[in-house]
């Protein structure tokens, strides 16, 4: 079960990796009272009839794991975005990629809590493999709007394969930093 927004966008993220995505784009966007997600990848994408029972629960291409029988990240996400009164949209072309697209009313009493996203960023910037990703987290308030981006390739130029404690605490020590000053320019305008 996915007990944070976070989950649900390791969640994504993760389809998009075993989709052999060359390049993973993930936007964080905060405006007041609402939380949106994009996760845009260059993967092998999904065909319409794919497309059409891909909220299915029961639904699996039984390809990524053989014995399941069902596949819940995608219907948990669509269920989570209707209990709150959010937005869901999925678009994808074969051979193309996917797009999936959510937003939460985050004061809804039925909204789980954002998690931990420093962690998050720094797990899926982590994960192995060649693929490119990148997240943006932005801020908004009214015209204003504060945020940071960060690449998996700018890390590992910066820091080197992520293999030790040491370079694990700089990467999370940079990104809370980011994290603290969009906090800090949102508070103070």
């Amino acid at each position: 079960m996915h007990a944070t927004l976070c989950d649900f966008v390791s969640d994504i993220v993760q389809n998009s990796i075993e989709a052999n995505s060359r390049l993973i784009e993930v936007d964080v966007e905060e405006n007041g009272n609402k939380m949106r997600f994009t996760i845009t990848d260059d993967g092998k994408g999904m065909d319409e009839h794919t497309l059409n029972v891909v909220l299915d629960p029961f639904y699996t291409d039984g390809i990524k794991h053989k014995s399941r029988t069902v596949g819940l990240g995608l219907p948990f996400l669509k269920q989570t975005v209707d209990a709150v009164g959010g937005d869901f949209s999925i678009e994808s072309e074969v051979g193309e990629g996917t797009t999936v697209k959510c937003s939460f009313l985050t004061d809804h009493i039925d909204c789980p809590p954002l998690g931990d996203l420093v962690t998050t960023i720094m797990m899926l910037l982590t994960y192995p493999g060649k693929h490119e990703l990148v997240v943006t987290h932005t801020i908004r308030n009214g015209a204003r709007r504060q945020g940071y981006s960060v690449a998996k390739s700018e890390m590992l130029e910066a820091l080197g394969e992520v293999e030790t404690s040491g370079s694990l605490m700089l990467l999370k020590k940079y990104l809370q930093s980011q994290e603290d000053s969009i906090e800090d320019n949102e508070i103070h305008a």
